[in-house]
């Protein structure tokens, strides 16, 4: 099951959004949120509200070949987590680069897998997962550019289920093994952040689960709407 093409989705969104209270506007956004219900619906199998992923989640991102000459802008990256992944990172970086994303910086999303706890390291999305990312990260981007929020900070976005299992407080069925979730900070109250997260979800530009954390919002696109 193919998930909407991400700039297409949003973009049709965008266009669709007009002031409401100054900011937020009537929306004609129900056909994009039946879009993305289906498509989620397909890749992960038909779940009941807040229920795990029901599909299998490879534990890396695939076979690694000898690293790539990685471009300037992952050159700050551990060496060890370069060599795992090859030229799979230089080209995950290009295809963030044409999401053309305004506030969520592609480098940055890169950086938030390029970790490790202990020994056990973090991995790419698969590449057949990689467009499922793009379309929540084309969400929040435009979160982000509703709130006038200059800069976005991807705080967790896929995890394979080995560094997830290493994760304080991370569910065993965490949406971020199906690479659907992210965990952002805004330069403001995340307690900001979930409200309008919630409120332009509901209005239709996306569905999916919105958590509000202390200093840090979960945002995903699962095709279920529910909040915690």
């Amino acid at each position: 099951m193919i998930f909407p093409d991400s700039s297409l989705a949003i973009e049709s969104t965008e266009n669709q959004l007009i002031a409401r209270r100054g900011v937020l506007g009537t929306l004609g956004l129900a056909g994009l949120g039946a879009l993305l219900s289906s498509a989620t619906a397909g890749a992960v199998t038909s779940q009941k509200r807040g229920s795990a992923p029901n599909i299998s989640v490879p534990t890396s991102a695939g076979s690694a070949s000898p690293a790539a000459a990685a471009p300037a802008a992952l050159a700050d990256l551990p060496e060890e987590w370069l060599q795992r992944h090859g030229a799979l990172v230089p080209a995950y970086l290009r295809y963030l680069n044409g999401l053309k994303m305004q506030r969520v910086c592609a480098q940055q999303v890169i950086e938030s897998h390029a970790k490790a706890k202990g020994s056990v390291w973090n991995a790419l999305p698969p590449k057949v997962w990689w467009n499922r990312m793009g379309y929540t990260l084309r969400v929040v981007d435009r979160i982000a550019r509703e709130m006038n929020v200059s800069k976005v900070e991807v705080v967790s976005a896929y995890r394979c289920p080995v560094y997830n299992a290493t994760c304080a407080g991370a569910k065993s069925g965490s949406w971020h093994q199906a690479n659907v979730a992210v965990d952002v900070k805004f330069p403001t109250r995340a307690s900001q952040v979930t409200r309008t997260a919630r409120e332009l979800r509901d209005l239709g530009l996306f569905k999916g689960g919105v958590g509000g954390y202390w200093d840090f919002t979960h945002i995903d696109c699962r095709g279920v709407n529910i909040n915690w």
